[in-house]
């Protein structure tokens, strides 16, 4: 069955007769991904790759049934797409762009908040991925296999890197969620980990984590007391220098949590075992 996304989904693409939109809504086309409408305000009434394209995601949603967003409009306008597509009722919004102001995102989740009925995730962020249901992001589909193994990660490259070695060593995916690297996200570790505790697909999960932030830290206290099913993790970012300035914008350390010490140390506690590496925390997940 999978999370967040699959064969119920209808999906909207805000932006998408841009370049990156444009690009990526004939890669989810072409996966077979459920995408019934565009959006690029004054385009309305056209069509790209024969999906209606509309001037707003209200319409969209009217008109076709959406119920998931894509954004990939750029920066400044980003958190506004957000607030748009939750104002329309949209039951998913998953953010792409990179680079979108923190105010901004501070804004959109809180309106998010105050409203109700709606999940984010991102900003910054690869999307969500359930094999041979539905491609919601930027995720080559060609590394993905169905199976059992739960994927959730701060890293999109990672992501790919994880993802691929669980497709060579003969195992599969139940689902791959990207939650991304900035410092204010719509969903959080704890949150995807709720709905892999509820899915009958998922056996076990592979979380892969930063240095920053204290996302890893409340996730592995939240496993220790809830989480029943077998989890490894992967902490990025461990050999890391002190003082190294990181390339996510979430990479901040503070107060002796965020560091690569405390994160180990905290899964450690929740008996989670903790990789050195990707391809080790393959080889454990094929371990009976």
């Amino acid at each position: 069955m999978g999370i967040l996304v699959g064969k119920d989904t209808r999906l909207v693409v805000q932006g998408i007769t841009g370049r990156e939109g444009g690009s990526h809504t004939e890669q989810m086309l072409a996966y077979g991904t459920p995408l019934v409408a565009g959006v690029t305000p004054g385009r309305g009434g056209t069509t790209f790759k024969e999906v209606p394209v509309f001037d707003s995601v209200a319409d969209a949603v009217r008109e076709t049934g959406a119920n998931t967003s894509i954004i990939f409009v750029p920066p400044p306008f980003a958190g506004d797409a957000i607030v748009e597509a939750a104002s329309a009722g949209l039951e998913l919004v998953v953010c792409i762009t990179e680079g979108v102001p923190v105010l901004d995102t501070v804004r959109a989740t809180r309106f998010i908040t105050e409203r109700g009925g709606t999940r984010l995730i991102g900003p910054n962020c690869p999307g969500a991925m359930t094999p041979e249901e539905a491609r919601v992001g930027i995720m080559p589909s060609s590394i993905f296999r169905r199976g059992h193994v739960g994927v959730v990660s701060r890293s999109g490259t990672l992501t790919y890197e994880v993802v691929d070695l669980v497709t060579k060593a003969g195992l599969g995916v139940s689902t791959c969620v990207g939650v991304g690297g900035d410092p204010v996200i719509g969903t959080t570790f704890v949150d995807i980990l709720q709905m892999f505790a509820e899915d009958d697909q998922t056996e076990q999960v592979l979380l892969i984590g930063e240095i920053g932030g204290t996302d890893e830290e409340v996730a592995a206290e939240y496993i220790r007391g809830h989480f029943k099913k077998p989890v490894l993790a992967f902490i990025s970012g461990r050999s890391a220098p002190p003082g190294k300035r990181m390339g996510h914008a979430g990479a901040i350390i503070s107060g002796g949590m965020g560091g690569p010490q405390s994160k180990v140390a905290a899964f450690e506690a929740a008996n989670v075992p903790v990789a050195d590496t990707l391809a080790e925390m393959v080889e454990m997940a094929k371990r009976p």
